[in-house]
């Protein structure tokens, strides 16, 4: 196996190289993800791509390679996928855990996964996942218990795709970013019947919504959300792209309230997480972005009407676990 001829394929140069087709994307990423490939050649070729431009042919080559490195994740029972790849250096605390918690309690399995590089404690996912319950799955049987049981797991990459996380962690040697990142917020390895993805550059809203609809996937909402991660600014207009019963689609979504403070902004404290669902820590704004980011999961999902996702979520946002004394609306 060589990925040589999908380098010149690449790099001829100017009128003589093109893009990937998605076959030669899934054959490229095939031999990446087995560690056979000569290590001079996978930093060409992901920077060959960065240089170029990722296509959505290309993305989904390098996803049906992905699935087919995690099938035993694949028909767990999800319901929704949420990947979570930010590198974090731009944002707050993970309020968006509490949107899924929120989407979960209305009898959504959600299936979170990811990996985050250079965050700070505050801006840590994993490390309060377990304050607010939601479990950490290391392989696909305890991730379906999970998911019946509690409606809501998380698995980290380095259980579900280990061969993903050494071609993720290249950025360490190589500087930049790559498609892999793409790949992997794109990849919904359990096949889920609807998805969300945020993204940090604008322009990946749509790559990520084309090649969604290459794979088949129904129901997907990509947004520029807070730091990366699919989290609604509430005091933002978003703009939002995806798939409606496998459709393209986009819409503008007018912004909900007068704040327009970074989400960054948000007192620092990560037991600030499990203190506003306790309904301990008071917060409208931290409040507004976990109803606002669950209103637009719950859109996705079909369970509300468009433009009426925020009705639901605000209501399971006051039916669930009693917080402490009365709350007031953001």
């Amino acid at each position: 196996m060589s990925l040589a001829k999908h380098v010149r394929t690449l790099g001829r140069g100017p009128g003589r190289s093109r893009a990937l087709t998605r076959t030669e994307a899934g054959d490229a990423m095939t031999q990446i993800l087995s560690g056979q490939a000569a290590p001079e050649a996978v930093g060409a070729l992901l920077m060959l791509m960065r240089f170029r431009g990722e296509s959505a042919p290309e993305i989904a080559g390098f996803v049906d390679a992905l699935r087919s490195d995690t099938r035993a994740w694949a028909d767990i029972g999800a319901d929704l996928d949420w990947p979570s790849y930010s590198a974090g250096r731009t944002r707050g605390l993970p309020w968006f855990l509490l949107s899924a918690k929120l989407v979960s309690g209305a009898g959504t399995r959600v299936f979170l996964h990811g990996w985050n590089s250079h965050q700070s404690g505050a801006a840590s996912v994993r490390a309060v996942l377990s304050d607010i319950d939601i479990p950490i799955a290391v392989d696909a049987p305890t991730a379906r218990a999970n998911l019946k049981s509690d409606g809501i797991v998380y698995a980290p990459l380095e259980h579900l795709s280990p061969n993903g996380l050494r071609i993720l962690k290249l950025r360490e040697i190589l500087g930049l970013r790559s498609a892999i990142n793409t790949g992997l917020r794109v990849m919904n390895p359990t096949r889920a019947g609807a998805a969300v993805q945020g993204v940090f550059h604008p322009p990946y809203r749509a790559l990520q919504a084309d090649a969604g609809m290459l794979l088949g996937q129904s129901a997907l909402t990509v947004i520029k959300g807070g730091g990366g991660e699919f989290e609604r600014h509430p005091g933002k207009a978003v703009l939002a792209f995806g798939l409606r019963d496998g459709i393209l689609w986009q819409d503008s979504l007018p912004a909900l309230c007068d704040d327009v403070r970074r989400l960054a902004d948000t007192d620092p404290d990560p037991a600030n997480i499990a203190g506003l669902w306790r309904g301990e820590y008071r917060d409208p704004f931290a409040r507004s972005v976990v109803v606002s980011t669950a209103a637009l999961a719950l859109e996705t999902l079909g369970r509300a009407a468009p433009g009426q996702g925020l009705s639901l979520a605000d209501q399971l946002w006051r039916d669930r676990a009693a917080p402490a004394g009365p709350e007031t609306t953001s």
